[in-house]
């Protein structure tokens, strides 16, 4: 059963428990419900009965039928408390803890699959699928099973009080949910309908929010204005065809529901003039009835919002099932040398941009991946720090394969300084501290001189503390590199990538932060990407990739006596452009 509930529900271990006490909390609520009715037949079945049947006998005191009823009221309330307890605070609970539990899954999942997948779907997932479960999970499914298992009850007690009077009650109930149950596959078509459009609304609007710079540039605003209304209008348009089929299905199963009263009364009737059923019986059928007909018509509400779980339910259980990274925690290398051999990678199987590419990146130098844009050098040093799994071949750090280490523990190792510099909505020291959390302020303000960005955050409104963001206006590009490279001077990993570091820089400012880098790189094993010779003129290996293959590797000063080298004509060609 929890087993099953997990898989069905996309519901933790202990969610799953909490779901069963929901279920039999609001089973016990529904039988407390039931108090007013037990208590009126108690007291007509002393008070009334003798009147109607013309006999003596005697009767309970009012204050008996007082703390009788104080008595169920506090046993109610009692049973009430502990049902919102199990359903509306654990299901708050649980919807925070399966927030984490997303959120650890995409941790461990290879970058591909963030490459490959809209991230505002995402987002949607993680946040809006959540809340949708969180509503339904305290609102309807432990009140669905639980009305279920009531109407179980209450009907065989019926039946068993009157077989005739119960059939003439309960007839219209499966009629009723068999117009629901054969409308269930138009639903989920209609479900699945609206949720695309919506994904595709809240996608569109994030792209618009994400390039609205190249918008306004090329004056395109009012056709993406006119493209999100026309988006928003089918959206509009599908979800009122959605309500209107929805309502037309529950109205329908709702008004044959309300055709018990009249069989009742019909049959009562009947079996009043055979003298098989007496006034007081017929008057207790209809007290229970009345309470009856609540959880029944919750319960073809309900079955219409379970049609609408599976969609969400799926998208849950499509991350919770995705392979993520794994291997050994232990690993505590003595040598920092990068072998690549062999290494073939896709990002998909048609488009493969690493070739059979074997090199060796040894510690304490600085190996140079050179050549044209898109033949796999960004990919080369990603690869190098299990961003991704390669199709085949072998990475090796100290000689053991990175596939077989933990990506958290291996990425200890790594410092990183990227061509776009990604800055957080928190502090110049936070966003320094970020690759070491426990750093004192000592040791940001010395990784900071460092990399040379010292002066020009003490410029800043509140220094060190100044709040800025990614597309904070104030920081200039140079001056946002060079608090990467602070991050990295002050995480002191033994391994650094430097991918473009300095391609959208000009002459001065690149000549600047070579300064720091030249700090960041002392003895290092360095992995560098650069179309820029004078970026490289000190490496001690070159690597030249094209056509996603290696067609050249050596030392500069061996490969520029080589006339006829890639490497060579690289260099002619910049120095011509120059």
């Amino acid at each position: 059963m929890i087993n099953f509930l997990k898989k069905r529900f996309a519901l933790s271990k202990k969610g799953a428990y909490d779901f069963i006490k929901g279920v039999i909390f609001t089973t016990l609520l529904n039988i407390a419900l039931m108090f007013p009715a037990i208590f009126t037949f108690l007291f007509l079945d002393d008070y009334l009965r003798p009147i109607i049947e013309q006999t003596n006998s005697e009767v309970n005191s009012f204050m008996y039928y007082f703390i009788l009823s104080c008595v169920l009221m506090i046993i109610t309330w009692l049973i009430a408390i502990f049902q919102y307890s199990s359903t509306h605070a654990s299901v708050y609970s649980e919807s925070a803890n399966r927030r984490v539990s997303i959120a650890e899954k995409l941790r461990k999942l290879p970058l591909s699959f963030f490459g490959e997948k809209n991230l505002s779907d995402l987002t949607g997932t993680i946040m809006a699928d959540n809340a949708e479960l969180e509503k339904i999970f305290s609102h309807t499914v432990p009140q669905l099973f639980a009305a279920i298992i009531f109407l179980c009850l209450a009907t065989t007690g019926l039946f068993i009080t009157n077989w005739k009077l119960a059939l003439a009650l309960l007839w219209v109930v499966p009629i009723a949910t068999l117009v629901v149950i054969l409308s269930k596959k138009l639903q989920i078509e209609k479900n699945k309908i609206i949720y695309n459009d919506k994904r595709e609304v809240s996608s569109y609007i994030q792209e618009g929010l994400e390039n609205i710079a190249e918008i306004k540039s090329y004056n395109n605003e009012e056709k993406y204005t006119n493209n999100l209304e026309e988006k928003l209008d089918k959206y509009e348009k599908n979800l009122t065809k959605w309500e209107l089929t929805i309502g037309v299905l529950l109205n329908s199963s709702q008004s044959i529901l309300k055709l018990w009263l009249v069989s009742v009364i019909f049959v009562w009737v009947y079996l009043l003039s055979k003298n098989e059923v007496s006034l007081f019986t017929y008057l207790i059928f209809l007290i229970l009835a009345t309470r009856i007909y609540s959880p029944i018509s919750d319960v073809l509400n309900n079955l219409a919002a379970l049609f609408h779980l599976d969609i969400p339910i799926k998208r849950m259980n499509e991350i919770k099932n995705l392979k993520t990274q794994s291997g050994s925690k232990d690993f505590k290398p003595k040598n920092y040398d990068i072998v690549f051999k062999n290494v073939n990678f896709s990002y998909e199987t048609w488009k493969q941009v690493i070739k059979n590419v074997s090199f060796i990146a040894k510690q304490w130098e600085i190996t140079a991946l050179i050549g044209s844009s898109g033949w796999g050098k960004s990919t080369a040093t990603k690869l190098a720090a299990r961003f991704w799994d390669i199709d085949s071949g072998k990475i090796t750090l100290w000689w053991q394969d990175i596939s077989k280490i933990d990506p958290e523990t291996l990425l200890k190792n790594y410092s990183f300084v990227f061509q776009d510099v990604t800055l957080f909505n928190t502090s110049i020291k936070d966003n320094i501290r970020i690759w070491k959390h426990n750093a004192t302020d000592e040791e940001i303000i010395k990784a900071a001189k460092m990399a040379q960005c010292d002066d020009f955050i003490r410029k800043t409104p509140n220094g060190y503390d100044t709040i800025i963001a990614e597309n904070w206006d104030t920081l200039s590009g140079w001056e946002k590199q060079r608090i990467s490279i602070a991050r990295a001077l002050l995480k002191d990993a033994p391994i650094i990538l430097l991918d473009e570091s300095t391609a959208s820089l000009d002459v001065e400012n690149e000549t600047k932060i070579q300064q720091s880098i030249s700090e960041l790189i002392k003895n290092k094993t360095v992995l560098i990407i650069a179309h820029r010779m004078r970026t490289i003129a000190h490496a001690d290996k070159i690597v030249v990739l094209e056509n996603w293959k290696v067609i050249e590797t050596g030392n500069p000063n061996d490969l520029s006596k080589n006339k006829n080298s890639a490497f060579t004509k690289m260099c002619k060609i910049q120095i011509k452009d120059v």
